[in-house]
């Protein structure tokens, strides 16, 4: 169906900005895990240093870069016309909106209310519940 073929205003910007950063974050940070990169604590997360607090922020890797990557494959499906995309896209859009209330859970309940932290986990929630309700869209009415 051609309707299938057709993304959302805005999708591929969304997804490449979403997923793009997120693969960018865990480059950064891999690269200070490294000793490469020097990161300053005072920039950072609160508890950047202490070692369970860095092992929770660690766990999201493979769920971060896990939706990023089939966000990624997503986009370029749709561009090769590939009607599976919508189905990859709303499991990366679904993991991306789970990453991001968990992280927000976690620092609520923390009492860390840091915006620049808070922020890119907002987005992480309010983008992908955005593309997956314009996806999903209306139920279409039987046609008896």
């Amino acid at each position: 169906m051609v309707a299938d073929l057709i993304a959302p205003r805005g999708f591929h910007a969304s997804m490449l900005a979403m997923d793009g950063g997120m693969m960018l974050y865990w480059t950064i940070a891999t690269l200070a895990c490294a000793g490469i990169l020097h990161l300053p604590p005072a920039a950072m997360y609160q508890g950047y240093v202490d070692p369970v607090i860095d092992a929770w922020n660690w766990s999201f890797a493979p769920l971060d870069l896990g939706f990023s990557t089939l966000g990624l494959i997503s986009v370029a499906l749709l561009r090769r016309r590939n009607a599976l995309w919508k189905h990859v896209a709303l499991l990366s859009l679904a993991l991306a909106f789970c990453a991001g209330l968990m992280a927000i859970s976690f620092w609520a309940l923390r009492g860390d209310c840091t915006l620049s932290w808070w922020l890119p986990n907002l987005l992480l929630i309010a983008v992908p519940a955005r593309l997956i309700i314009l996806l999903i869209g209306k139920p279409e009415k039987d046609a008896a």
